[in-house]
């Protein structure tokens, strides 16, 4: 099977993997960072096991998906023979879908609404399982973009400590089309304002600058799998 970048076998995805580690590794050496400290989320969602089995077999073990119910019918079988796998939820969540969430992932980076906090602070509470989360900021204030508005941010910060979140950090989606390195860089100052050191940002086709600017988790999917899979 083809995908639109030309990729027929699991020896081409394994050398894509290879090629953004390296390309992570420069644009971290061009930012005096240590490549090490850059961790890269191979966004799985859509794509199946198949597809993701080649870079399991080349180590890596940071997956994205965007949906609870697609992760938890795809991941358990896989983290059956890979049990170092982490998972990070990177799509929108529904507040009823907390609880599955929590005893699903390992990093929720989509937190963006008071509601939500508490029904996640609720789900950790009774689970005793306590994912990273990161707040998720609409850093070009696009209505069609989920995140809390930059104006909003600390009361939301607030709410999720007050809920004993393991708040780790910031994730954005800058708008497209545009450059994205000023979004990234207020994104850099927000955190740096609330105190937190993780920075979510930088997908596919702008991962290099989000590393020179700070960011301590990428994001990549098309780079990784070419064209996206169809949802069963």
């Amino acid at each position: 099977m083809t995908d639109t970048n030309g990729m027929t076998d699991e020896t081409d995805r394994a050398q894509r993997l290879a090629e953004i580690r390296a390309r992570i590794a420069k644009a971290a050496e061009i930012a005096g960072r240590k490549p090490e400290d850059i961790a890269l989320i191979a966004v799985s969602k859509t794509h199946p096991a198949a597809a993701i089995e080649p870079l399991l077999e080349q180590g890596q073990r940071i997956f994205g998906e965007n949906r609870v119910q697609e992760a938890a019918d795809k991941w358990p079988s896989l983290k059956a023979r890979y049990p170092d796998v982490v998972l990070h939820l990177i799509g929108q969540l529904q507040s009823n879908k907390a609880a599955d969430a929590v005893a699903l992932f390992d990093c929720i980076h989509v937190v963006d609404r008071p509601s939500l906090v508490t029904a996640l602070g609720k789900a950790m509470r009774e689970s005793g399982r306590r994912p990273d989360c990161y707040l998720q900021v609409n850093i070009g204030d696009e209505p069609q973009k989920g995140g809390c508005a930059i104006a909003d941010l600390p009361a939301l910060l607030d709410a999720a400590r007050a809920a004993d979140l393991p708040v780790a950090g910031l994730m954005c989606l800058p708008p497209a089309d545009v450059e994205p390195a000023p979004y990234f860089a207020l994104m850099a100052k927000l955190a740096r304002d609330c105190g937190l050191s993780g920075l979510s940002m930088g997908m596919s086709d702008d991962f290099e600058t989000a590393v020179t600017i700070g960011a301590t988790h990428v994001r990549i999917g098309s780079a990784l799998f070419g064209a996206r899979g169809h949802r069963a």
